[in-house]
């Protein structure tokens, strides 16, 4: 483990002085991976192509002082591919994206590129190294081609998308089977990949744009109101280290079997997290300590774009071939997003202090609950 004394024995050792190398590392999902990564006691070196938002959660927790930091575009094959045969990783997580769906009607081309030709020269690269190397590489639960029914998309369902950026993100899935079935067929070579699929992912340190707890907290913060679209659209909701937690298992379970080589994995909160977008902020808005729902936010009829109703997976996938379960309970969820969040506002805290003590937190909450994953 890291020299801090906090994590202990987790995803059985295996990220303990390796080489993890993660694009998008920059961005909020990355930031969090870095960080669980460096207190797991990994080596980490971080591929993205700018910093994305103002504040950054990166920045703020100062992680290029303490990994190996690139600035580089995953569509720029030749940049990408020198880095990480220079550094030669153990682990490689592909998270590099453009993952805002309001700018994928703005810019689809900007999307298509980064999402399904990035995905494509990663996997380029892959099939060209000379190592051993285990990757996991992340889509997003709206690969699916969403009909909105009420029971969870398995893996084996159909990808697609009526907008870009779903469609998108079923094109990396596609380009990614194809790639696996020509030159990664078998788990006998150097690489093993499998790919991660989950979705509305909550958490501190979200600043993107058009995010609804990104939007609230920048608002919430000047004590403005927040206008919101869909207040009725049901989601389930998870914190950012619940498909963190199945991602870092799925980079173990390719270590450690080879069955799990080529294969799609979901990663979602339980069944009861469904909650509307009005029950989340009023439960979020209860640590800004707002006096009426109507100081908080106030529900608008403008709707730029369509956007799904209902969309939520199954991962009975996960539970039967990583022993993967989700672990906090809704409360616990708006507690670690409302807390992160409200110390940063105060400015008086470190926040990378606090965000290890939150993985902390997570992980003993894992423990007492016996999940399988935690050991």
């Amino acid at each position: 483990m890291k020299q801090n004394g906090r994590v202990g024995n987790m995803f059985g050792n295996v990220y303990k002085g390796k080489k993890v190398l993660v694009t998008g590392h920059t961005g909020f999902k990355g930031t969090w991976l870095t960080s669980w990564l460096l207190d797991l006691g990994a080596d980490v070196c971080g591929i993205s192509k700018d910093i994305p938002t103002q504040p950054s959660m990166f920045e703020v927790l100062e992680l290029d002082k303490k990994i190996q930091h690139h600035i580089a575009d995953v569509r720029d094959l030749d940049t990408i591919s020198s880095i990480i045969n220079s550094y030669k990783p153990d682990f490689l997580f592909h998270l590099a994206a453009q993952p805002i769906v309001s700018l994928s009607y703005q810019d689809p081309l900007e999307t298509i590129s980064s999402n399904v030709m990035g995905t494509a020269n990663i996997l380029e690269v892959l099939r060209k190294l000379n190592h051993r190397c285990n990757a996991v590489i992340i889509t997003s639960d709206k690969c699916y081609e969403n009909v909105e029914w009420v029971w969870g998309y398995k893996e084996t369902d159909q990808v697609g998308g009526r907008d870009i950026y779903s469609g998108s993100k079923g094109a990396a899935e596609v380009i990614f089977h194809a790639y696996q079935q020509s030159f990664f067929p078998t788990s006998e070579g150097n690489v093993r990949i499998a790919t991660g699929r989950a979705g509305n992912v909550i958490g501190g340190g979200d600043w993107a744009a058009d995010r609804i707890v990104a939007d609230c907290m920048r608002a919430w913060s000047k004590q403005s109101v927040v206008e919101i679209r869909c207040p009725d659209a049901t989601r389930p909701w998870q914190h950012v280290l619940e498909p963190l937690s199945g991602y870092l298992a799925l980079g173990q379970g390719l270590v450690n079997d080879a069955k799990n080589h080529g294969e799609q994995y979901n990663f979602g909160p339980r069944s009861e997290q469904n909650h509307t977008v009005k029950d989340l902020l009023s439960d979020l808005s209860n640590f800004w300590h707002f006096k009426e729902t109507n100081d908080a936010y106030v529900v608008t009829d403008n709707i730029p774009f369509h956007e799904a109703g209902l969309l939520k997976l199954n991962c009975d996938k996960a539970l039967f071939n990583l022993k993967w379960e989700a672990n906090l309970n809704y409360e616990q969820c708006i507690k670690f997003v409302s807390e992160w969040y409200y110390l940063f506002y105060q400015g008086e805290h470190n926040m990378r202090e606090f965000t290890s003590k939150q993985i902390t937190e997570y992980q003993e909450l894992a423990r007492q609950k016996k999940l399988v994953w935690c050991k």
